[in-house]
């Protein structure tokens, strides 16, 4: 469960970060990065 849940947040991340076309915010970025940390962290270092 902790992989799939990481797996959507890594993709969650790269969603937000294709969002940056878009005029963004520093809490988009932030928002993003966490995401994509998170979603890592719990995909491959379960």
């Amino acid at each position: 469960m902790c992989r799939i849940i990481g797996f959507m947040l890594f993709f969650i991340g790269i969603g937000m970060l294709i969002e940056l076309i878009i005029p963004t915010t520093v809490w988009t970025v932030i928002a993003a990065l966490a995401c994509l940390l998170v979603g890592y962290h719990m995909f491959c270092c379960s």
